[in-house]
């Protein structure tokens, strides 16, 4: 089953059609977004030697594709680099996620507790990005995508660095996100039990910037970390 796609909402696909609690899942790009663009650490899966492997990594988002990088001598970057079976472009299939938890839900029974969740998931065929504009732009993506404004705060990297550094781009084409908020959702005869029922949030912070320790005394903290 695939659904047709639209300006405002990615299609829904036999993938990304959640088996239980369908209510909770969104197609619209702007939920999409937003949730991609609050975090900065997915978890990468693919099938390397017929077994899965999951690894975390960073990303970055420019418009409808996210970038990935490492070394070029990591197995999942080199097989997406590798030639494919009848000439078919080199990639790596791919099933990328990202998850916010915004708080622990605590029922009066311990088969209703539950999280409240915001998650994105994306299918689809990573591929080597070879030019080096795109490339170029795609690592500082994944620097700004951290901390905004850090890209042109840095050294970018010289061409020994970008030798040993492969990128993949993963078009959002096959993608769902999902969504869980609000209360416990307590059986009516549990109702007089005598336990705390609730919402436990649960929210991500930032300490004060940490200086090197061969940081040059006098060096102003930059004002995007002052803003963290």
């Amino acid at each position: 089953m695939t659904a047709t796609a639209s300006p405002d909402a990615y299609a829904a696909t036999d993938r990304t059609v959640p088996t239980r609690a369908r209510e909770r899942a969104s197609y619209d790009r702007e939920v999409v977004h937003a949730i991609l663009d609050e975090g900065y650490l997915c978890h990468l899966g693919f099938i390397r030697d017929g077994a899965p492997v999951v690894l975390p990594t960073l990303y970055g988002r420019v418009g409808e594709s996210l970038y990935v990088h490492g070394s070029t001598g990591s197995r999942p970057l080199r097989t997406a680099a590798a030639e494919r079976p009848g000439g078919e472009e080199p990639g790596l299939e791919v099933c990328l996620t990202v998850t916010h938890v915004d708080g622990l839900v605590l029922a009066r029974s311990a088969f209703h507790h539950s999280v409240n969740y915001r998650s994105v998931v994306v299918h689809g065929t990573a591929r080597p990005v070879l030019d080096p504009v795109e490339r170029a732009a795609a690592l500082d993506a994944l620097v700004d995508h951290v901390l905004p404004g850090r890209a042109a705060d840095s050294r970018r990297a010289n061409a020994k660095e970008l030798a040993a550094t492969a990128v993949l781009r993963l078009d959002l084409a096959e993608v769902s996100a999902k969504i869980r908020s609000g209360g416990p959702n307590d059986d009516p005869e549990d109702m007089a039990l005598p336990y705390w029922s609730g919402v436990l949030p649960v929210a991500r912070t930032y300490g004060a910037p940490v200086p090197a320790d061969d940081l040059a005394p006098g060096t102003p903290v930059p004002g995007y970390l002052t803003r963290h």
